[in-house]
Protein backbone atom coordinates (compact mmCIF):
# COMPACT_ATOMS: atom_id res chain seq x y z
CA UNK A 1 0.00 0.00 0.00
CA UNK A 2 1.21 3.52 -0.79
CA UNK A 3 0.10 6.63 1.02
CA UNK A 4 -0.67 9.38 -1.47
CA UNK A 5 -2.87 12.04 0.04
CA UNK A 6 -4.26 14.79 -2.13
CA UNK A 7 -5.90 17.12 0.41
CA UNK A 8 -5.73 20.79 -0.67
CA UNK A 9 -2.68 22.72 0.51
CA UNK A 10 -1.33 26.20 -0.01
CA UNK A 11 2.25 26.04 -1.27
CA UNK A 12 4.85 23.39 -0.44
CA UNK A 13 8.33 24.78 -0.11
CA UNK A 14 10.28 22.02 1.65
CA UNK A 15 11.82 21.30 5.01
CA UNK A 16 13.05 24.69 6.10
CA UNK A 17 11.21 26.85 3.60
CA UNK A 18 8.03 28.50 4.81
CA UNK A 19 5.34 30.57 3.14
CA UNK A 20 4.09 33.81 4.69
CA UNK A 21 6.30 36.74 5.62
CA UNK A 22 10.07 36.82 5.44
CA UNK A 23 12.01 35.63 8.47
CA UNK A 24 12.32 39.15 9.87
CA UNK A 25 8.97 40.40 8.64
CA UNK A 26 6.38 38.83 10.92
CA UNK A 27 4.75 40.05 14.10
CA UNK A 28 5.64 37.62 16.88
CA UNK A 29 2.90 38.98 19.12
CA UNK A 30 0.18 37.96 16.68
CA UNK A 31 1.19 34.96 14.62
CA UNK A 32 -1.21 33.55 12.06
CA UNK A 33 0.68 31.41 9.57
CA UNK A 34 1.24 27.90 8.31
CA UNK A 35 4.58 26.16 7.99
CA UNK A 36 5.40 22.80 6.45
CA UNK A 37 7.67 20.04 7.66
CA UNK A 38 9.07 17.63 5.07
CA UNK A 39 10.34 14.45 6.66
CA UNK A 40 10.66 10.86 5.45
CA UNK A 41 8.37 11.39 2.48
CA UNK A 42 5.66 13.27 4.36
CA UNK A 43 4.79 16.96 4.00
CA UNK A 44 2.99 18.02 7.17
CA UNK A 45 1.43 21.42 7.93
CA UNK A 46 1.66 23.15 11.28
CA UNK A 47 -0.75 26.02 11.91
CA UNK A 48 0.87 28.60 14.20
CA UNK A 49 -1.40 31.03 16.04
CA UNK A 50 -1.03 33.34 19.00
CA UNK A 51 1.50 35.41 20.88
CA UNK A 52 5.11 34.31 20.50
CA UNK A 53 6.67 37.52 21.80
CA UNK A 54 8.55 35.39 24.33
CA UNK A 55 9.24 32.75 21.67
CA UNK A 56 7.34 30.13 23.63
CA UNK A 57 5.35 27.56 21.64
CA UNK A 58 2.84 24.94 22.69
CA UNK A 59 2.87 22.06 20.21
CA UNK A 60 -0.46 20.21 20.07
CA UNK A 61 -0.61 16.53 19.04
CA UNK A 62 -4.10 15.60 17.87
CA UNK A 63 -6.11 12.46 18.42
CA UNK A 64 -7.03 9.67 16.04
CA UNK A 65 -4.85 8.21 14.73
CA UNK A 66 -5.72 10.24 11.67
CA UNK A 67 -7.27 13.36 13.19
CA UNK A 68 -6.11 16.92 12.54
CA UNK A 69 -4.31 19.65 14.43
CA UNK A 70 -7.08 22.22 14.15
CA UNK A 71 -9.44 20.00 16.15
CA UNK A 72 -8.17 21.82 19.25
CA UNK A 73 -8.32 25.38 17.90
CA UNK A 74 -11.64 26.03 19.60
CA UNK A 75 -13.05 27.77 22.66
CA UNK A 76 -10.50 29.12 25.14
CA UNK A 77 -7.51 27.79 23.21
CA UNK A 78 -8.20 30.76 20.92
CA UNK A 79 -9.51 33.35 23.35
CA UNK A 80 -7.23 32.66 26.33
CA UNK A 81 -4.28 30.36 25.63
CA UNK A 82 -3.24 32.11 22.41
CA UNK A 83 -3.23 35.51 24.17
CA UNK A 84 0.14 34.93 25.81
CA UNK A 85 1.42 31.83 24.03
CA UNK A 86 1.83 30.64 20.48
CA UNK A 87 0.09 27.35 19.76
CA UNK A 88 1.26 25.01 17.00
CA UNK A 89 -1.56 22.81 15.71
CA UNK A 90 0.27 20.03 13.86
CA UNK A 91 -1.20 17.66 11.25
CA UNK A 92 0.61 14.33 11.68
CA UNK A 93 1.65 12.22 8.70
CA UNK A 94 -1.33 10.73 6.93
CA UNK A 95 -3.66 13.10 8.78
CA UNK A 96 -5.56 16.33 8.16
CA UNK A 97 -3.94 18.26 5.29
CA UNK A 98 -0.66 16.32 5.41
CA UNK A 99 0.52 14.98 2.08
CA UNK A 100 3.20 12.67 0.79
CA UNK A 101 4.00 9.41 -0.91
CA UNK A 102 5.62 6.74 1.19
CA UNK A 103 5.30 3.10 2.11
CA UNK A 104 3.62 1.49 5.08
CA UNK A 105 7.06 1.09 6.64
CA UNK A 106 7.12 4.88 7.11
CA UNK A 107 3.86 4.81 9.04
CA UNK A 108 4.86 4.00 12.61
CA UNK A 109 4.87 5.59 16.04
CA UNK A 110 8.65 5.84 15.79
CA UNK A 111 8.53 7.74 12.49
CA UNK A 112 5.76 10.02 13.74
CA UNK A 113 7.74 10.85 16.89
CA UNK A 114 10.66 11.80 14.66
CA UNK A 115 8.25 14.01 12.71
CA UNK A 116 7.48 15.96 15.89
CA UNK A 117 11.18 16.47 16.58
CA UNK A 118 11.63 17.59 12.96
CA UNK A 119 8.86 20.12 13.59
CA UNK A 120 10.84 21.52 16.53
CA UNK A 121 13.83 22.04 14.23
CA UNK A 122 11.69 23.82 11.65
CA UNK A 123 10.17 26.08 14.30
CA UNK A 124 13.63 27.00 15.56
CA UNK A 125 14.75 27.75 12.03
CA UNK A 126 11.72 29.97 11.56
CA UNK A 127 11.60 31.77 14.90
CA UNK A 128 15.12 31.42 16.28
CA UNK A 129 17.23 28.93 18.18
CA UNK A 130 16.12 30.56 21.44
CA UNK A 131 12.53 29.35 20.92
CA UNK A 132 11.22 27.07 23.68
CA UNK A 133 8.47 24.47 23.66
CA UNK A 134 5.79 22.68 25.63
CA UNK A 135 4.25 19.49 24.24
CA UNK A 136 0.56 18.64 24.64
CA UNK A 137 -1.08 15.44 23.43
CA UNK A 138 -4.74 14.45 23.53
CA UNK A 139 -6.11 10.91 23.24
CA UNK A 140 -3.92 9.22 20.56
CA UNK A 141 -1.66 12.26 20.96
CA UNK A 142 -1.08 10.90 24.46
CA UNK A 143 0.55 7.87 22.81
CA UNK A 144 2.62 9.90 20.38
CA UNK A 145 3.69 12.37 23.09
CA UNK A 146 5.52 9.84 25.29
CA UNK A 147 7.04 8.25 22.18
CA UNK A 148 8.46 11.68 21.27
CA UNK A 149 9.67 12.53 24.76
CA UNK A 150 11.42 9.18 25.12
CA UNK A 151 13.48 10.15 22.09
CA UNK A 152 14.22 13.71 23.22
CA UNK A 153 12.63 15.44 26.20
CA UNK A 154 15.36 18.05 26.51
CA UNK A 155 13.67 20.01 23.71
CA UNK A 156 10.59 20.61 25.90
CA UNK A 157 9.90 22.59 29.07
CA UNK A 158 6.90 20.45 29.99
CA UNK A 159 4.41 17.76 28.98
CA UNK A 160 0.61 18.12 29.09
CA UNK A 161 -1.31 14.84 28.87
CA UNK A 162 -4.99 15.38 28.00
CA UNK A 163 -6.91 12.11 28.33
CA UNK A 164 -3.95 10.44 26.67
CA UNK A 165 -3.69 6.77 25.70
CA UNK A 166 -0.21 5.98 27.02
CA UNK A 167 -1.14 2.28 26.98
CA UNK A 168 -3.42 1.57 24.00
CA UNK A 169 -3.22 -2.19 24.49
CA UNK A 170 -4.94 -1.90 27.89
CA UNK A 171 -7.98 -0.04 26.54
CA UNK A 172 -9.78 -3.19 25.36
CA UNK A 173 -9.90 -4.75 28.80
CA UNK A 174 -10.77 -1.45 30.45
CA UNK A 175 -13.76 -0.95 28.12
CA UNK A 176 -15.11 -4.27 29.36
CA UNK A 177 -15.02 -2.84 32.90
CA UNK A 178 -15.96 0.84 32.54
CA UNK A 179 -18.82 0.44 30.09
CA UNK A 180 -20.83 -2.04 32.21
CA UNK A 181 -20.08 -0.02 35.37
CA UNK A 182 -21.36 3.15 33.74
CA UNK A 183 -24.32 1.37 32.20
CA UNK A 184 -25.45 -0.09 35.53
CA UNK A 185 -25.05 3.27 37.26
CA UNK A 186 -27.08 5.10 34.62
CA UNK A 187 -29.78 2.42 34.52
CA UNK A 188 -30.13 2.72 38.30
CA UNK A 189 -30.63 6.46 37.83
CA UNK A 190 -33.23 5.87 35.13
CA UNK A 191 -31.12 7.61 32.47
CA UNK A 192 -31.41 6.44 28.82
CA UNK A 193 -32.12 2.90 29.96
CA UNK A 194 -32.51 1.41 26.48
CA UNK A 195 -29.13 2.73 25.37
CA UNK A 196 -27.33 1.38 28.42
CA UNK A 197 -29.05 -2.01 28.16
CA UNK A 198 -27.73 -2.20 24.59
CA UNK A 199 -24.26 -1.34 25.91
CA UNK A 200 -24.42 -4.21 28.41
CA UNK A 201 -25.48 -6.60 25.67
CA UNK A 202 -22.65 -5.44 23.39
CA UNK A 203 -20.01 -5.95 26.07
CA UNK A 204 -21.34 -9.43 26.83
CA UNK A 205 -20.98 -10.37 23.17
CA UNK A 206 -17.37 -9.18 22.76
CA UNK A 207 -14.37 -11.49 22.72
CA UNK A 208 -12.96 -11.49 26.27
CA UNK A 209 -9.43 -11.73 24.89
CA UNK A 210 -8.90 -9.33 21.99
CA UNK A 211 -10.50 -8.67 18.62
CA UNK A 212 -9.80 -5.68 16.35
CA UNK A 213 -13.43 -5.72 15.25
CA UNK A 214 -14.70 -5.77 18.82
CA UNK A 215 -12.23 -3.07 19.85
CA UNK A 216 -13.68 -0.64 17.33
CA UNK A 217 -17.22 -1.54 18.40
CA UNK A 218 -16.34 -0.80 22.03
CA UNK A 219 -14.48 2.38 21.12
CA UNK A 220 -17.38 3.66 19.01
CA UNK A 221 -19.79 2.79 21.80
CA UNK A 222 -17.66 4.72 24.30
CA UNK A 223 -17.77 7.82 22.09
CA UNK A 224 -21.51 7.51 21.50
CA UNK A 225 -22.18 6.91 25.18
CA UNK A 226 -20.49 10.16 26.13
CA UNK A 227 -23.01 11.86 23.88
CA UNK A 228 -25.77 10.18 25.88
CA UNK A 229 -24.16 11.35 29.14
CA UNK A 230 -24.26 14.90 27.77
CA UNK A 231 -27.92 14.55 26.80
CA UNK A 232 -28.70 13.38 30.33
CA UNK A 233 -26.65 16.27 31.76
CA UNK A 234 -24.14 14.02 33.52
CA UNK A 235 -21.44 15.96 31.70
CA UNK A 236 -21.55 19.42 30.16
CA UNK A 237 -22.44 19.55 26.47
CA UNK A 238 -19.22 19.86 24.43
CA UNK A 239 -18.77 23.21 22.68
CA UNK A 240 -16.77 23.91 19.55
CA UNK A 241 -16.60 27.69 19.16
CA UNK A 242 -14.40 29.48 16.65
CA UNK A 243 -12.61 32.81 17.13
CA UNK A 244 -15.90 34.63 16.47
CA UNK A 245 -17.77 32.62 19.08
CA UNK A 246 -19.69 30.63 16.46
CA UNK A 247 -20.17 26.87 16.46
CA UNK A 248 -17.56 25.33 14.22
CA UNK A 249 -16.56 21.82 13.20
CA UNK A 250 -13.74 21.04 10.79
CA UNK A 251 -15.22 18.82 8.07
CA UNK A 252 -12.30 16.35 7.84
CA UNK A 253 -12.53 13.42 10.23
CA UNK A 254 -10.07 10.65 11.00
CA UNK A 255 -8.24 9.35 7.95
CA UNK A 256 -9.20 5.66 7.87
CA UNK A 257 -6.10 4.63 5.91
CA UNK A 258 -3.58 5.84 8.47
CA UNK A 259 -5.77 4.52 11.28
CA UNK A 260 -5.95 1.03 9.78
CA UNK A 261 -2.20 0.84 9.23
CA UNK A 262 -1.40 1.80 12.82
CA UNK A 263 -4.23 0.05 14.60
CA UNK A 264 -4.80 -3.15 12.63
CA UNK A 265 -1.66 -3.77 10.57
CA UNK A 266 0.77 -2.66 13.29
CA UNK A 267 -1.18 -3.69 16.36
CA UNK A 268 -1.56 -0.36 18.17
CA UNK A 269 -4.39 -1.58 20.41
CA UNK A 270 -3.05 -5.10 20.66
CA UNK A 271 0.60 -4.56 21.54
CA UNK A 272 1.59 -0.96 22.35
CA UNK A 273 2.14 0.36 25.86
CA UNK A 274 4.44 3.04 27.28
CA UNK A 275 3.40 2.54 30.91
CA UNK A 276 6.66 0.94 32.00
CA UNK A 277 8.69 3.70 30.33
CA UNK A 278 6.79 6.68 31.76
CA UNK A 279 9.31 6.91 34.66
CA UNK A 280 11.90 7.96 32.08
CA UNK A 281 9.90 11.15 31.41
CA UNK A 282 11.24 13.58 34.00
CA UNK A 283 10.21 17.01 32.70
CA UNK A 284 7.35 18.84 34.49
CA UNK A 285 4.07 17.14 33.62
CA UNK A 286 0.38 18.04 33.85
CA UNK A 287 -2.26 15.34 33.50
CA UNK A 288 -5.76 16.59 32.60
CA UNK A 289 -8.74 14.22 32.53
CA UNK A 290 -12.53 14.15 32.47
CA UNK A 291 -14.17 12.31 35.37
CA UNK A 292 -16.58 10.58 32.97
CA UNK A 293 -14.11 9.71 30.20
CA UNK A 294 -15.27 6.47 28.59
CA UNK A 295 -12.87 6.58 25.61
CA UNK A 296 -9.68 6.59 27.68
CA UNK A 297 -11.07 5.83 31.15
CA UNK A 298 -9.95 7.72 34.22
CA UNK A 299 -7.86 4.92 35.71
CA UNK A 300 -5.25 5.79 33.08
CA UNK A 301 -5.02 9.29 34.56
CA UNK A 302 -3.94 7.96 37.95
CA UNK A 303 -1.61 5.48 36.26
CA UNK A 304 0.05 8.30 34.31
CA UNK A 305 0.51 10.36 37.46
CA UNK A 306 1.99 7.46 39.41
CA UNK A 307 4.39 6.37 36.67
CA UNK A 308 5.68 9.69 35.28
CA UNK A 309 9.21 10.30 36.56
CA UNK A 310 8.93 14.06 37.03
CA UNK A 311 9.44 15.71 40.42
CA UNK A 312 6.89 18.31 39.26
CA UNK A 313 3.71 16.54 38.21
CA UNK A 314 0.04 17.20 38.78
CA UNK A 315 -3.28 15.55 38.01
CA UNK A 316 -6.46 17.58 37.60
CA UNK A 317 -9.87 15.98 37.10
CA UNK A 318 -12.71 17.82 35.33
CA UNK A 319 -15.88 16.76 37.11
CA UNK A 320 -18.26 17.75 34.29
CA UNK A 321 -16.28 16.34 31.36
CA UNK A 322 -15.81 13.14 29.44
CA UNK A 323 -13.05 12.58 26.90
CA UNK A 324 -12.91 16.28 25.90
CA UNK A 325 -12.36 18.64 28.87
CA UNK A 326 -11.40 21.44 26.45
CA UNK A 327 -14.85 21.18 24.91
CA UNK A 328 -16.91 20.56 28.07
CA UNK A 329 -15.12 22.80 30.59
CA UNK A 330 -13.14 25.23 28.40
CA UNK A 331 -12.66 28.01 30.96
CA UNK A 332 -11.26 25.72 33.62
CA UNK A 333 -9.18 23.90 31.01
CA UNK A 334 -7.51 27.16 29.94
CA UNK A 335 -6.94 28.17 33.55
CA UNK A 336 -5.09 24.94 34.40
CA UNK A 337 -3.11 24.92 31.15
CA UNK A 338 -1.99 28.55 31.43
CA UNK A 339 -1.13 28.13 35.10
CA UNK A 340 1.16 25.18 34.27
CA UNK A 341 2.84 26.97 31.36
CA UNK A 342 3.45 30.11 33.40
CA UNK A 343 4.95 28.08 36.24
CA UNK A 344 7.44 26.27 34.04
CA UNK A 345 8.13 28.70 31.17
Amino acid sequence: MKINQLFPVLVLLGLLNIFSCSKDGFNLSKLDETIYVRHRGADMPAYVHGNASEKLFLIYLHGGPGGLGWEARVNTMITEVEKNNAVVYFDQRGSGNAQGKYSDDDVSIDAMADDVLALVKVLKSRYGDDASFFLMGASWGGTLGPATLLKDQESFLGWIDVSGAHSPKDLYGEYQIILPETANTQIALGNSVTHWQDVLELVQETDPGYSDEDFFKLNSTAHASEGVLAEDMVIDEPRFLDENGKDWRWPIRNNPEISIILTVDKGLYRDVSFTDRLPEITIPSLVLWGRHDLVVPIRFAQEALEHLGSDHKELFIFERAGHGPLESEPDLFAEKLIEFINEHR
